[in-house]
């Protein structure tokens, strides 16, 4: 039986426009998986298999798609030396991301050198995971692929992941300069080696073969951009330091700048047409933690399209409505960071926006004085998965079993 949900009297953002003639009145039909119709026919519908969502005094917006998060990672090792298992892990997981209003997950599996948390096993066990599970979960799960650039032993398995269609979304990543720098710190070295569940010195040893791959690199990175072209996965290059490691992928079809650290990166990414992400944790923070660029500036002067969680779910969901506050746009131009134009990065044609035909991913929200929101409701394909208000919903009496 296809469920049937009426979101009643919300204020719902439609689509296409930056302004307030975007948020008008209407109830929304969901049939099965899909949105209906917008407008207020069968405001009193007498079909029993039907839900009535009361929405009065809430603002209706599309679900959010995150299109890069590994916050994941916590409910797998928490702690070091404590593993959970995945399937526990995921489960959660999901939970996190309906409660948060993200309806579609892009999760960002680490393909790395250093193994542990990032190696091999982990990356299958979630992969695996996610395949199996699909229907149990709530939220759509989607693999982004983060591979480390100098992991020459691991090349094969991301081009057979992709050609296995595995792989959403794909990233180059190039933390080895950066990690080699911080465990010259024997605390850092420390804790890399406990993510990487090995001792120190098997770490400073994993480092010393990474480097040693070092001339292999450029090929590497070539024959992954190449498959990526060839299965039409979208790619990004993460961390741009350089005009010059931006325009170096944008040769290889990597047209996606994800977290670019400084302007000269960002600025030869809009020069490109790029599209930039940032995160929303920069947002809320005021600043990155790490020292790159400030979001909310790059927001502000027409330089970020999307928005990701990055390490911390909840941000998606508060960060357009904490721009908004600050004046830096308005929270139509904020809702398409987190929607629309991560829809359109991923190719996914049929949702970010609500419109009839596109799939049912919405969520309802009561946005608070101080820049802040509170999620109500989450309905993501067709389901109310997530509701915060039970005595907003109205089942419409089956009249038909009445003696």
């Amino acid at each position: 039986m296809e469920t049937q949900i009426a979101i009643r009297g919300g204020t719902c953002l439609l689509p296409d426009g930056n302004d307030a003639s975007d948020w008008n009145e209407s109830d929304i039909a969901v049939r099965g998986s899909r949105i209906e119709f917008i407008g207020f026919k069968n405001r009193h519908s007498n079909d029993a298999r039907q839900i009535t969502f009361d929405a009065s005094g809430l603002l209706v917006l599309p679900g959010m798609i995150d299109i890069h998060g590994d916050a994941f990672e916590r409910q797998i090792q928490p702690r070091p030396k404590t593993v959970f298992s995945h399937d526990i892990a995921l489960t959660d997981t999901d939970r996190q991301l309906i409660a948060n209003g993200i309806t579609t997950a892009c999760h960002g599996v680490t393909y790395s050198w250093e193994g542990g948390l990032r190696g091999r096993e982990a990356a299958m066990m979630l992969m695996d995971q996610v395949a199996r599970r699909r229907e149990l979960l709530h939220a759509d799960h989607r693999i982004h692929l983060r591979f480390e650039n100098h992991h020459a032993a691991g090349v094969q398995d991301a081009l057979d992941w992709i050609a296995q269609g595995r792989i959403d979304f794909f990233a180059f990543n190039e933390h080895l300069p950066s990690i080699v720098a911080k465990a010259a710190s024997p605390d850092k070295l420390a804790s890399y080696a406990e993510r990487a569940r090995c001792t120190s010195e098997e770490f400073r040893q994993r480092i010393a073969d990474a480097l040693r791959r070092s001339g292999d690199v450029p090929e590497s990175v070539e024959r992954l951009a190449a498959a990526c072209r060839e299965h039409g996965i979208p790619m990004a290059s993460h961390d741009d330091e350089t005009w010059t490691d931006r325009e170096h992928y944008q040769a290889l079809g990597v047209e996606i700048s994800e977290f670019p650290r400084t302007q000269d990166a960002l600025f030869t990414a809009m020069a490109l047409s790029n599209r930039v992400i940032m995160g929303a944790p920069n947002v809320l923070l005021a600043g990155s933690h790490c020292g790159g660029l400030a979001a909310a500036d790059t927001i502000k002067s027409g330089m970020c399209d999307i928005l990701a969680s990055d390490y911390y779910y909840p941000a998606l969901l508060h960060a357009p409505f904490r721009l908004t506050h600050m004046g830096t746009c308005s929270l139509a131009q904020a809702w398409r960071l987190v929607s629309a134009n991560p829809a359109q990065a991923l190719n996914l044609s049929d949702r970010g926006r609500i419109e009839p035909g596109l799939r049912a991913d919405l969520i309802a929200v009561e946005p608070c004085p101080s820049g802040s929101v509170r999620l109500v409701a989450t309905i993501a394909g067709g389901k109310l998965a997530y509701c915060a208000e039970p005595d907003r919903l109205v089942r419409t009496p089956d009249y038909s079993m009445a003696a």
